[in-house]
């Protein structure tokens, strides 16, 4: 292989910028997802939706952390990745379906702090052990 490749500064700025691309990308399918706007609502002061999307930025973050710590190609990173994005965005709707008695959006969206805190932490908690059966 082409030693440029296997440069360690080469390395680090490729998976740096892959992550930075797939967060992009992730954010935006969890604004989808989201019956508010993630960015409006950080704008006008709204901490609840600011703790929630945090949790969400480690949560991925970590899976890719651990991705990158498993697996030597980019591409092989990639997918795991993505799987560990995916099991985090299901973990998500499970978070949605395990309290019927208020809606995790709205509350999020009217500034329920608890809620955002509980949301930040699920996210950052998943993303612990997804990373961890990252093989």
């Amino acid at each position: 292989m082409n030693p440029f490749w296997e440069n360690e500064y080469v390395q680090t700025a490729g998976y740096y910028s892959v992550v930075i691309l797939c967060m992009v990308l992730f954010l935006a399918v969890f604004e989808f997802v989201t019956k508010y706007k993630n960015w409006e609502e950080i704008k006008k002061g709204n901490l609840a939706v600011a703790m929630a999307t945090g949790g969400k930025i480690f949560g991925i973050a970590n899976i890719f952390r651990h991705s990158i710590m498993q697996h030597n190609t980019l591409f092989t990173m990639i997918i795991w990745g993505v799987f560990g994005f995916v099991l985090l965005l299901i973990g998500y709707f499970i978070y949605e379906f395990l309290t019927p008695k208020f809606k995790i959006d709205e509350e999020i969206q009217q500034d329920n702090r608890a809620v955002g805190f509980i949301s930040m932490v699920i996210s950052v908690g998943l993303s612990f052990v997804i990373g961890a059966s990252i093989s």
